[in-house]
């Protein structure tokens, strides 16, 4: 991996000696430059976890991912900075109830003075890293984010502010995992007809004051708690709106 060049993928530019400010910072840049997409899935391109393949396709040929590919590749990031990183399992809340399968997401674990959350790969969710603290709400953007412990695991949830009913996002444990051992969900997430990747085409990223949102139907531009919609009415459409405002050019 060459670190300049990813630093530069993110626009980061800054010490990059380990520290709680550093990672706020590289994890925002991330989330700012950097999509989660599932193109490939119908681009019937195969997705391979290994760090060389993530940092080809998403450093030197400037695409997104979904969530194995961006923590996957920011951990090594990390890690080559100097950053103690733990990829950890992740099961996400289901909206009828319940939960999906271990390994279903990936999310980072980073051994600081005190252990900090990190997750550029769970879509619109916190823009900075949480301190894995049990004792308090944390900030971010407009929402609430809250660790519990339930059942073996520790359950993120968050809440808009003003409001009151706390919303399940995932569940985790800490044990430590490798790449490779997210290789069967991954292909699953690739394959399976019940895999909600492969109902439609996403691709959405953060902007400093909103967020930009692209399927196969609308484009989503959300600045604050202003919402615009328009929809996309041909493919070429679509690649026009992923190349100009995204980045990503396909052909």
């Amino acid at each position: 991996m060459d670190t300049e060049a990813y630093l530069e993928r993110i626009g980061y530019r800054g010490p990059t000696r380990p520290s709680s400010r550093v990672l706020r910072r590289l994890h925002r840049r991330h989330l700012l430059s950097i999509p989660f997409e599932n193109l490939d899935i119908h681009l019937h391109k195969p997705i391979i976890l290994n760090e060389a393949a993530l940092y080809d396709k998403i450093v030197k040929h400037r695409r997104g991912g979904f969530c194995y590919e961006l923590n996957g590749s920011f951990a090594s990031l990390l890690k080559k900075l100097g950053f103690k990183v733990s990829m950890l399992s992740a099961r996400v809340a289901r909206k009828g109830g319940g939960f999906s399968p271990d390994f279903d997401h990936m999310t980072l674990l980073v051994q600081l003075k005190e252990p900090w959350l990190a997750d550029v790969g769970f879509g619109d969710s916190f823009t900075e890293p949480k301190q894995l603290k049990m004792s308090y709400p944390q900030a971010d953007h407009g929402k609430d984010y809250r660790f519990t412990r339930k059942d073996g695991w520790i359950l993120l949830s968050r809440r808009t502010k003003g409001q009151r009913i706390w919303e399940p996002q995932y569940k985790f444990s800490l044990t430590p995992r490798k790449l490779q051992d997210f290789i069967p969900r991954c292909r699953w997430q690739q394959t399976s007809p019940r895999s909600h990747f492969r109902e439609g085409r996403l691709c959405t990223r953060l902007t400093p004051n909103g967020r930009l949102t692209l399927t196969d139907t609308k484009f989503i531009v959300t600045r604050g708690n202003n919402k615009v919609e328009r929809l996309v009415k041909s493919p070429e459409e679509f690649a026009l709106l992923l190349r100009r405002r995204f980045g990503i050019d396909l052909s």
